[in-house]
């Protein structure tokens, strides 16, 4: 198959480029940082990725370079059998410090890349009667996170998309695939102008999430929840009012 992955040089992202790999697949790496593309992308070669694996080093922030890399994809790899928007920045503050200017930029890269990549190349999907697009969105994108208001929104946005995405897609030959990552060891806890999470429990490592996506792209269903916390969905959707207030009184300051 030929893939092409966004927020590629770590995380879930390289650890599915490096999935991908071992299965003779060639990859599309991209992320903003050559120099750990460059060493993702050795790695595939190593693992036996297809002969024309490559990266693209794009901001996805710059949403008319991100339309540019999913159409140069497909015209280097010939077509795209899967596009993986997986690209996303957190930005955990209290809302009574945020920008607008933040807000924006989290939504510019967490869904409105994904949606105008999907755009730039679904015509040539559907052409083709085939094509998979996952998108990676998060627990996050099921119910609100302490600090985390416009990383919500962007993911609440991507799951909806996706749905309807589905829904317009249905028996066109191209399939969409909706990822909901629950806490994974990744640098996105680590990252500086980023409140400490509340969050101090276990994570899973992102070779997991890896291998589910893959496992996901073959299966007949759309909305797949790695690890499966879809309990703790269910229960917000039956009670929002209680697990709202249940969560404001975890985030209150101690003493």
């Amino acid at each position: 198959m030929n893939v092409l992955i966004t927020g590629a040089s770590s995380g879930i992202g390289a650890a599915l480029a490096r999935r991908m790999a071992r299965d003779g697949d060639t990859v599309g790496l991209v992320a903003r940082r050559a120099d750990r593309l460059d060493a993702v992308l050795a790695e595939c070669q190593e693992l036996g990725a297809g002969d024309q694996s490559r990266v693209w080093v794009a901001d996805l922030d710059d949403l008319e370079r991100g339309e540019q890399v999913a159409l140069e994809a497909w015209d280097a790899f010939g077509h795209l059998d899967v596009i993986v928007h997986n690209a996303a920045i957190p930005k955990r503050r209290r809302i009574q410090e945020l920008t607008f200017e933040e807000v924006e930029r989290v939504m510019r890269i967490n869904f409105l890349a994904p949606a105008r990549m999907t755009m730039a190349v679904l015509p040539k999907m559907l052409g083709r009667d085939r094509g998979t697009i996952v998108n990676v969105a998060s627990l996050g994108g099921r119910l609100g996170i302490v600090h985390e208001a416009a990383y919500c929104a962007s993911k609440f946005a991507l799951s909806g998309w996706s749905e309807v995405l589905a829904i317009d897609l249905h028996g066109t030959g191209v399939d969409v695939k909706l990822i909901q990552p629950g806490p994974i060891d990744t640098e996105i806890w680590d990252l500086p102008g980023n409140d400490d999470p509340l969050y101090d429990g276990p994570k899973v490592p992102p070779e997991e999430v890896a291998d589910g996506i893959v496992a996901a792209i073959a299966s007949d269903t759309i909305e797949h929840f790695l690890p499966d916390m879809s309990a703790v969905v269910e229960m917000k959707t039956k009670d929002l009012d209680g697990f709202l207030a249940g969560v404001a009184q975890m985030a209150r300051p101690k003493g």
